[in-house]
């Protein structure tokens, strides 16, 4: 808010058209600039950024790019400047990411699979908490560009023989979604498969690059599997779940057939909202988060609820891939032959 607030105040002094207003305008957003703390960029090249995983003994698993979600709210520097960041140079912050996420989504998605995570400097929680898609927007520049240099680094180290999966919740999904604008042609190749977990593909999204498709089934591949988990439609949350595609995780449907999850859940897509409507589970293990998160939606579950579904689907997605890309390099083989020849 009081950054908000200096930059209306910056607006109305630039508006007066004053040289001296002017000036003031300037010292204003400089010291609105100078109270917050921007921690240090992390460094990539340095394994304490990373959790991995290599469950893949077989070597014919995925490589798995995890993106963890938001466990940071605003706090301050001994000298009182405000940050909206992770610090992924505070241990206590890399431990909250890592021990309460990441190291539980790696014990199912790393068997079988090459699982890497990286530590990013994520926005708190407060900047969604502002409800204002703008303010959501700017804050997250940060953040996603630090997932994209991450990114970058894993792509250039692996073996790109491999299939690639991407996965993210909340905060992370957003991150996948901009992954995927961000990844060329080449790399979208080896894409078996996105998984935006709790977070919103919006039309503009998709407009903005070809390498999102929305999964349209079990086993197709180069696509994106994205959705939410209400209660009722009513409680779909804006900012995070007004998305324009989804799909069922449990029976691979995106009509509104039901699916039973663990004998006595019910889950059923809207194809109205494209999110998940379940029954026979209350998720009261998530309590309500400040009359944001978790109250009528389920937000929390999304990483949890559907585990074994999302473990076996990655194995098929990548053995889908694989098979794929040998029948493409064999056509591929055929075709060059057959020109030799004629």
């Amino acid at each position: 808010m009081k950054r908000i607030q200096c930059w209306i105040l910056v607006a109305v002094l630039s508006a007066c058209g004053s040289k001296i207003y002017a000036s003031d305008a300037v010292k204003v957003s400089r010291q609105c600039e100078e109270s917050e703390f921007i921690p240090k960029a992390p460094d990539y090249n340095d394994s304490t950024m990373w959790i991995t995983e290599d469950g893949d003994s077989t070597g014919m698993g995925a490589d798995v790019f995890y993106v963890v979600s938001t466990w940071e709210v605003d706090w301050k520097t001994e000298d009182g400047r405000i940050s909206h960041y992770a610090d992924v140079w505070n241990p206590k912050h890399r431990e909250r990411m890592g021990a309460r996420e990441i190291k539980r989504v790696a014990a199912y998605m790393s068997p079988g699979n090459r699982f890497y995570a990286p530590y990013y400097r994520h926005t708190t929680i407060e900047t969604f908490l502002t409800q204002n898609e703008d303010t959501i927007y700017h804050r997250t520049r940060l953040s996603m560009a630090d997932v994209c240099a991450a990114f970058d680094h894993f792509q250039a180290q692996r073996d790109k023989t491999r299939p690639l999966i991407i996965a993210g919740f909340s905060q992370g999904g957003l991150a996948v979604v901009e992954l995927l604008k961000h990844i060329d042609d080449e790399t979208y190749s080896q894409l078996a498969a996105a998984y935006v977990l709790g977070y919103k593909v919006t039309p503009e999204d998709t407009l903005q690059t070809d390498h999102i498709k929305a999964a349209q089934g079990e086993t197709d591949t180069g696509v994106t599997i994205c959705y939410n988990t209400v209660k009722d439609v009513k409680y779909v949350q804006p900012v995070i779940a007004a998305t324009c595609m989804g799909i069922n995780p449990v029976n691979w449907r995106t009509d509104a057939t039901p699916a039973i999850l663990h004998d006595t859940i019910t889950v059923t897509l809207s194809p109205a909202y494209h999110v998940l409507v379940v029954s026979g589970y209350s998720g009261s293990e998530y309590p309500p988060y400040k009359g944001f998160l978790n109250v009528g939606d389920i937000h929390s579950c999304e990483p949890w609820l559907y585990s074994e579904c999302l473990a076996k689907n990655i194995a098929v997605r990548a053995r889908e891939w694989r098979r794929s890309c040998k029948c493409n390099c064999e056509c591929i083989l055929e075709n060059t032959l057959k020109r030799q020849t004629e």
